[in-house]
């Protein structure tokens, strides 16, 4: 059996390699549909990270609750630090998960998912599984909010492409992650009943992030 990804030894210099790399360009794609999102109330937050979005979305809609899953302890600890730093009680608008997002223990209906830069770091068949999970706990007309990595056509391919290996590579050996390549989303999302609605290229193309909305008929 292959030792799954750890990402506690990045958790904290996370944001500043992140910097580094991409500047800002990450922050603003998260950013991007935030006042999208300003009516949601119950949220479900795989892969946050060190919790910069999921800050920014409670102070942005106070009225949100959120569940937040990662399997990483260090980052959930930066999570939490960074979300109770924000206002006095906000800690009792969201709830914290150490575990896989693919058999995480789900509290729904949610009316909002939010994977930023996380479904990249899955497989594809694991990505199905992903989705097949979250799909029976969404409420009608729920939003699911994704950003990633993209592959653009033109004279942007081949330098995305380098790029994305070679992070893909980083990957490899800083937290042992074993995905190769980014799987496809669409798919699956519109056989679970999604349609997306919105989306915004950042980078020349590098950067992808998109709005999908559910509809339990379409199920």
């Amino acid at each position: 059996m292959l030792t799954q990804p750890s990402f506690d030894l990045i958790a904290r210099p996370y944001r500043w390699l992140e910097y580094l790399t991409l500047g800002r360009a990450l922050e603003h794609c998260r950013l991007h549909f935030l006042p999208n999102l300003l009516q949601q109330r119950r949220a479900l937050i795989l892969g946050d990270g060190d919790g910069r979005f999921l800050a920014e979305l409670l102070t942005q809609n106070p009225h949100l609750h959120a569940d937040a899953v990662d399997t990483s302890a260090t980052m959930l600890q930066l999570l939490r630090q960074r979300c109770e730093a924000l206002a006095p009680n906000v800690s009792k608008r969201f709830t914290t998960h150490q575990t896989s997002a693919l058999t995480c223990p789900t509290d729904g209906p949610y009316d909002l998912v939010v994977t930023h830069f996380f479904l990249d770091c899955l497989t594809q068949p694991d990505l199905e599984t992903l989705i097949h999970h979250i799909a029976p706990n969404l409420s009608s007309e729920a939003l699911w909010l994704i950003s990633d990595f993209h592959i653009p056509s033109g004279l942007m391919r081949l330098p995305a492409k380098i790029l994305v290996r070679s992070l893909y590579l980083a990957f490899r050996i800083l937290t042992n992650l074993r995905t190769t390549k980014l799987p496809n989303h669409a798919t699956p999302l519109k056989q679970a009943g999604l349609t997306r609605i919105a989306r915004q290229h950042l980078l020349a193309g590098l950067l992808v992030t998109e709005l999908w909305q559910f509809h339990s008929a379409a199920r």
